[in-house]
């Protein structure tokens, strides 16, 4: 008898088949297929998202999408949190003035608010709930900052993107701390994080491009890289010359030297520096761990 997503992937063929189906058609089952998406056999499925593609039923942005939110369901929190030490914290001991002039340098949302140690998360703290403390009838004497956190969830790494993605709708979240498993921190997580991963960057104005936020290095000595770090900052950062005239960023070296956008986990070495992806659609490469050749 066959399964659900055969099922799924029977009705699919039809409409792939059938160029006059109408795209909103298509789109139905295919939203009915991603809620089965943990048990799909990916490289058929992803054959016949091509080929609907080629038939020009989904446009290629709406497929990148779909492409973005089957790898969420095989990705896991700690492969895309913000590590520990690029936290923005806050420290509970701190006075309402040191609080509002590191919220409006930093210009963050949402911060953890820690005590005397840097694992003891005592809640999240929403900058819009200091917004009362600058008006006019407040004293600021009175300000008690366990009295206006929220309470922080935890969770560990090994959570899987997409079940704690339907937790951030479910529970109306917007932020988690990571944990390794003997309850240290480990990270945090946004859901705008996790967004991403499905539909691309998200930017605002207050997002900059630096350093820390293209590169970050792992407890494995390895390094996690934004693939469209450029490759002036990339060798600036590993001291290497990698040459930049034929391509402006480390994915399109990497694509160069493989002649097609890889699948995640597909592996390159150039000159010493072993590339792997980690997240990628069928047109572009997000992540990148870089491995670095032995120093001499």
């Amino acid at each position: 008898m066959p399964s659900s997503f055969d099922r799924y992937l029977q009705s699919l063929r039809k409409l792939v088949s059938q160029p006059e189906e109408s795209k909103s058609r298509l789109l139905e089952w295919l939203n009915e297929l991603l809620a089965l998406a943990n048990s799909a056999p990916t490289r058929k499925f992803k054959e016949l998202l091509r080929r609907a593609a080629h038939r020009e039923v989904v446009d290629e942005d709406a497929l990148d999408i779909i492409y973005g939110a089957l790898q969420v369901t095989e990705m896991q929190a700690r492969d895309i949190m913000i590590p520990r030490k690029r936290m923005k914290v806050i420290s509970d001991e701190w006075a309402i003035h040191d609080i509002l002039k590191y919220v409006i340098e930093n210009r963050h949302s949402r911060y953890p608010v820690i005590g005397d140690d840097p694992d003891d998360v005592k809640g999240i703290l929403h900058a819009k709930d200091l917004v009362p403390w600058v008006r006019e009838g407040y004293e600021l004497s009175e300000f008690e900052l366990r009295d206006i956190i929220r309470p922080a969830s935890r969770i560990p790494g090994s959570k899987r993107l997409n079940t704690l993605f339907r937790e951030f709708r479910e529970n109306r979240t917007h932020m988690v701390i990571v944990m390794e498993e003997y309850g240290h921190v480990s990270g945090l997580l946004t859901i705008e994080d996790v967004l991403e991963m499905i539909v691309g960057d998200i930017e605002d104005e207050h997002d900059s491009i630096d350093d820390e936020q293209f590169i970050e290095e792992l407890e494995n000595g390895n390094f996690r890289l934004q693939a469209d770090m450029p490759i002036e900052e990339f060798n600036e950062y590993f001291e290497t010359k990698f040459p930049n005239s034929n391509y402006d960023t480390v994915a399109g070296m990497v694509v160069s030297q493989l002649g097609h956008v890889p699948s995640p986990e597909e592996m390159v070495s150039i000159d010493g520096y072993n590339f792997r992806v980690l997240a990628s659609t069928r047109r572009r490469i997000r992540l990148l761990e870089v491995s670095c050749p032995p120093r001499t």
